[in-house]
């Protein structure tokens, strides 16, 4: 099969939902303070659902004939979302406004994989990342509400 925008676009979510997924596990082992009851185990659920996201494309890539990236060096060349050393110097609020910013670059992506594979006819991935899409969005939305947020997502 072809869709080589779309393997490329595939290829871009699985490197940077797996950089999120480090990001949201970095905050999981350095978060403290209030709320830490509240947020550490919805930070496992942030994780379980970013790996379902994670396997799914990645397989879905594999499907159309593609090769979905596989090592840390790669990951940590090719992602764009911005990452740093774990701090226990940060507010649980700051933990969620760095995860937040995250999600908003994945919701990017996620339009731009929808726009190629649309444009490409792979109407079977563009199925894939509309549910994806969904689910990141509604996490969005819970994220920005706990911090009395809207979510600003471009509908």
């Amino acid at each position: 099969m072809e869709y080589p925008e779309t393997k490329e676009k595939l290829n871009e979510l699985v490197i940077n939902l797996l950089h999120m997924h480090m990001i949201v596990r970095r905050h999981h082992w350095y978060m403290r303070g209030s709320q830490f009851l509240k947020f550490h185990p919805y930070l496992d659920d942030l994780m379980d659902e970013l790996d379902d996201q994670i396997d799914g494309l990645a397989e879905r890539l594999i499907t159309i004939d593609g090769s979905p990236v596989a090592t840390l060096r790669e990951v940590v060349q090719l992602n764009k979302i911005p990452g740093e050393k774990g701090s226990w110097d940060f507010t649980n609020t700051q933990r969620l406004e760095k995860i937040i910013s995250g999600y908003r670059y994945l919701d990017k992506l996620y339009e731009e994989a929808l726009e190629a594979s649309d444009k490409e006819g792979d109407y079977s991935t563009n199925d894939i990342l509309t549910g994806f899409h969904t689910d990141l969005e509604k996490r969005l939305w819970m994220l920005t509400a706990e911090l009395g947020q809207a979510p600003d997502i471009d509908a």
